[in-house]
C-alpha cells in the first residue's frame, strides 16, 4: 500500500491509544526494519489491540503482509489478531480497502509444520510425515518402554507419561538430562541411563514410522534456523517477526527467534514477566528478563501501564503484590475506574464453610443482577475446588469447571482420527495397531502380526489389502477394507473422505460406548470442523496442534442451563476476566502450593501465580482463606485438623489494600498472620494424602 494514500482520515487515526501504546505501534521509520522492540503489556492493557495496531501500522506504512511473521500461541489468537489487524486497516487507509490476509500469522507450532513441510528434504524428513498428539506420542514411548524392556527390573520404571514429561522438558528446555531429573523428577534419577536409551529408541521409533511429535516441530525448526544457510533463507523471507506472549516461551523459541534475526532488526516481542507462569511447560520467565539486553544494541522497551478492566483498588492491591517480586519490569498497573469497594480477604474456619461463603456471595451477585458467567472462582490445583462442586451441585448452581476434557483426548475422536492418520501415513505403527483393533475380532495379537508383515513390505497398502485374518474377523476385515481403499486412492474429495470413515465408524461405535449417542455429538462437530479445511493434511495437522473442547466432556452443566459458573484453575484462566472473582484457599501450602516451594525462582512463579487471579477481576475480588483443614489417615495421629497462615504473598503489610472480613459475619475473626517466607506449614501431609488418594 503506497505510504501517500496509507491514511486518508483528516484526524488521526491512532487518536484512541494512549501514549505508551501509540510510542509501542509507531516504534521505527516507517516499514523499515528496526531495533528490536519490548513491550512489557500489563494485564488488562490492551496488549492485543496494541499488536494487531502495530502490525496494521506497518502495512499501512508500506510492509508487505506476505513478509510479516506473526506467532501466536493458539489459533484462536492468530484468526483474532488477523481479525483486529484487518479492522485496523480499514481505518488507517479508508474503506474500498480490502485488508490483507497475513498468510504467516500462527502458532509456533503450526508455522513450524510449515516451514518443516518446505523444507522436508533438507532436513532428512519424508513429506509424507504426520504429526502426533500427547496422548500418540505417550503410547508410542509405551511400545518401545516395553520392547526396551526397561520397567522390568527390581524398581519402580516411570510410566509413559511421565517418561514423555521428562523427555518433552529435556528437548523444550535445552536442558540436560540429569538436570532436568534432579529439578523436576529427582525419584527418577536413578534411572538416567535406561531413560536415556529410552529416549533414544523413542526418537529412532519416531524415524522409523514417519512421525514427529508436538516437540519435534520447535526441535527441527530450531536447527533449521540454527544452520548459517538455511536459517539465513528462512530470516529473509520476513521483514518483521512479531511474537505475543512472549514470557510463555521456551528456549527452543528463543533459539528460533534469534535464529530468524541475529541482529534482531525488525523483531517485536509482546508480554508481561508477571504473567509467566507456564515453567512446568518448560517456558521461561528468563527469555522476557533477559530480552533487552541481549541485543546490541539494546531492544528498546516499552511498558503498558494503563489498565482497562479492573478498578484502581483491586489494581493497587495486586500492585502491592507484585512489587515484592525479587525480579521484574517495573510498572504500576492504573485505571480511571475508581471504587469505593476494596478486595476483600475473607477468613473462614474451614473448606466447608469456604464453599457455603462462596455459593452464598456467587447468589447474592445473581441477585444483584450479575450472571452466574459474569463471575469465577479460581484455584490453585483442580481438587481445590472438590467440596465447592459438592455444595454448589447441593444448591442447584450449574458450573463449567475448566479445563476439562479436550477434544482429541476423546477415544471416538482419536479411534476417527487415527484412521485418516494411517491412510496418510502406512508406516504409522501407533495409528496403525490403535484402527485395526477397532475391527472386531481383532485383538492385539493378530494386529501386531499385522503391522510387522506392512513394515517388512516394500509396499505396506499391498501389505495391508493382502493380509489374510481369520474367518472371526473376515467380514469386518472386508468392510473396514473397502471403506480404507479410497481414502488412499483418493476417490473422493475432502472433507467426503471423512464422511465415510464415520459411517464405517458408528457401528463400531456403537458396539464399544455404552454412551454412543453423546459421543457422535463430537464425530458431528469433527465433520464440521473438516469442511472449514482445504485438505486432509491441513485438517491432521491443525487440529493436532490446536484442539477445540469436547461437546460431550463431563465438566460441562447439564441439562438446559444457558448460564453457569465459571470454576477454573488459575493456569486456565489467564487471559480471561469476570465481573466478581473468587480465589479459594489463600494459605501457604496451597498459594504458593507446597510442592513448588523448593526454590526462589518456584516461588516467584507462585506469587505471579495469584498476581493473575488478581488481575482477572474487574469489580469484585475476594480472597478465600480456611483456617484449617480437615487431614484424613496421617499415620499414628488419626484424623485431625491443621492450622494455616494467610498466604506469605500478603504480608501484614500490604492489608491496607484490603478489606479484613470473616464469615459468617456474627463470628469476626481477626485475619491470621501470613506465613513468614520458609516457614514450615503442615499442609504438605495432606497433599501427600491427597496425591496418594489419586485426586
Amino acid at each position: 500500500m503506497p505510504a501517500a494514500t496509507a491514511v486518508r482520515a483528516a484526524t488521526d487515526p491512532l487518536d484512541f491509544l494512549n501514549a505508551a501504546q501509540r510510542e509501542a505501534v509507531t516504534h521505527g521509520d516507517g516499514a523499515a526494519p528496526a531495533r528490536p522492540l519490548l513491550v512489557i503489556a500489563g494485564a488488562g492493557s490492551g496488549k492485543t489491540n496494541t499488536l494487531a495496531c502495530r502490525v496494521a501500522h506497518l502495512v499501512a506504512r508500506g510492509a508487505d503482509p506476505q513478509r510479516l511473521l506473526l506467532l501466536t500461541f493458539s489459533r484462536r489468537a492468530a484468526i483474532e489478531m488477523e481479525r483486529r489487524t484487518g479492522r485496523m486497516l480499514q481505518r488507517l487507509a479508508g474503506a474500498g480497502h480490502p485488508p490483507p490476509s497475513l498468510p504467516w500469522c500462527g502458532t509456533f507450532h503450526g508455522i513450524g509444520a510449515r516451514l518443516l513441510r518446505e523444507h522436508a528434504a533438507q532436513v532428512g524428513l519424508p513429506e509424507s510425515f504426520t504429526i502426533h498428539d500427547r496422548g500418540d506420542s505417550e503410547d508410542l514411548m509405551a511400545l518401545v518402554r516395553h520392547a526396551r524392556g526397561v520397567a522390568a527390573g527390581e524398581r519402580r520404571f516411570p510410566a509413559k507419561a511421565t517418561c514423555l514429561a521428562i523427555y518433552s522438558r529435556v528437548v523444550n528446555g535445552a536442558a540436560a538430562l540429569e538436570d532436568v531429573l534432579r529439578d523436576g523428577f529427582a525419584w527418577c534419577v536413578p534411572h538416567a541411563d535406561a531413560l536415556r536409551g529410552l529416549f533414544a529408541g523413542y526418537v529412532e521409533a519416531k524415524q522409523a514410522q514417519h512421525v514427529l511429535d508436538y516437540d519435534d516441530l520447535l526441535l527441527y525448526w530450531a536447527h533449521l534456523a540454527a544452520d548459517p544457510q538455511l536459517g539465513a533463507h528462512i530470516g529473509a523471507r520476513f521483514d518483521h517477526v512479531l511474537v505475543d506472549e512472549y514470557q510463555d516461551t521456551n528456549a527452543l523459541q528463543a533459539v528460533i527467534l534469534r535464529g530468524l534475526k541475529p541482529d534482531g532488526q525488525g523483531v517485536t516481542v509482546v508480554g508481561d514477566d508477571a504473567q509467566a507462569i507456564y515453567s512446568f511447560r518448560a517456558a521461561t520467565v528468563r527469555n522476557i528478563l533477559d530480552f533487552p539486553a541481549q541485543w546490541d544494541p539494546p531492544a528498546r522497551v516499552v511498558a503498558l501501564e494503563r489498565n482497562y478492566r479492573s478498578t484502581q483498588p483491586i489494581l493497587a492491591a495486586s500492585n502491592g503484590v507484585i512489587a515484592l517480586a525479587a525480579e521484574r519490569f517495573h510498572k504500576a498497573l492504573w485505571s480511571e475506574r475508581s471504587a469505593a469497594a476494596r478486595p476483600r480477604v475473607v477468613s473462614v474456619r474451614d473448606e466447608a464453610d469456604q464453599a457455603r461463603c462462596v455459593a452464598e456471595a456467587v447468589l447474592a451477585q445473581v441477585e444483584a443482577g450479575t450472571a452466574l458467567k459474569a463471575q469465577a472462582v479460581l484455584f490453585r490445583s483442580a481438587h481445590h475446588s472438590a467440596a465447592l462442586e459438592l455444595e454448589l451441585a447441593r444448591r442447584g448452581i450449574p458450573f463449567v469447571k475448566y479445563g476439562g476434557l479436550r477434544f482429541l483426548e476423546a477415544a471416538h475422536v482419536k479411534d476417527v482420527l487415527a484412521v485418516l492418520r494411517f491412510a496418510q501415513n502406512p508406516r504409522s505403527r501407533l495409528a496403525g495397531f490403535r484402527v485395526a483393533r477397532l475391527v472386531q475380532g481383532v485383538g492385539n495379537g493378530l494386529a501386531t502380526r499385522l503391522l510387522d508383515a506392512m513394515a517388512q513390505a516394500a509396499d505396506p497398502v499391498a501389505a495391508l489389502h493382502g493380509f489374510t485374518m481369520p474367518a472371526a474377523a473376515a467380514q469386518a476385515w472386508a468392510q473396514f477394507l473397502a471403506m480404507d481403499a479410497p481414502l488412499r486412492e483418493r476417490a473422493s474429495a475432502w472433507p467426503a473422505e471423512l464422511d465415510g470413515v464415520v459411517r464405517w465408524y458408528v457401528p463400531q461405535l456403537e458396539r464399544l460406548h455404552d454412551d454412543a449417542q453423546s459421543r457422535r455429538a463430537d464425530l458431528a462437530q469433527l465433520v464440521q470442523i473438516a469442511a472449514t479445511y482445504a485438505s486432509r493434511e491441513r485438517f491432521l495437522t491443525e487440529l493436532t496442534l490446536d484442539p477445540p473442547q469436547a461437546t460431550s466432556d463431563e465438566a460441562g452443566p447439564s441439562g438446559d442451563d444457558d448460564d453457569y459458573l465459571i470454576l477454573s484453575t488459575i493456569h486456565s484462566a489467564k487471559g480471561q476476566e469476570w465481573k466478581a472473582v473468587y480465589v479459594l484457599n489463600v494459605v501457604d501450602g496451597c498459594i504458593p502450593s507446597d510442592l513448588a516451594t523448593g526454590t526462589q525462582p518456584e516461588i516467584e512463579e507462585e506469587r505471579r501465580l495469584l498476581y493473575v487471579a488478581m488481575t482477572r477481576a474487574r469489580d469484585e475480588l475476594a480472597l478465600l482463606v480456611p483456617q484449617r483443614f480437615y487431614v484424613t489417615q496421617q499415620g499414628r495421629n488419626g484424623d485431625r485438623h491443621v492450622y494455616a497462615g494467610r498466604t506469605r504473598f500478603i504480608p501484614d503489610a500490604l492489608l491496607d489494600h484490603f478489606d479484613c472480613t470473616a464469615w459468617p459475619v456474627h463470628e469476626a475473626r481477626e485475619p491470621q498472620p501470613s506465613a513468614a517466607p520458609g516457614a514450615s506449614i503442615d499442609l504438605a501431609a495432606r497433599m501427600r494424602a491427597l496425591w496418594q488418594a489419586g485426586r
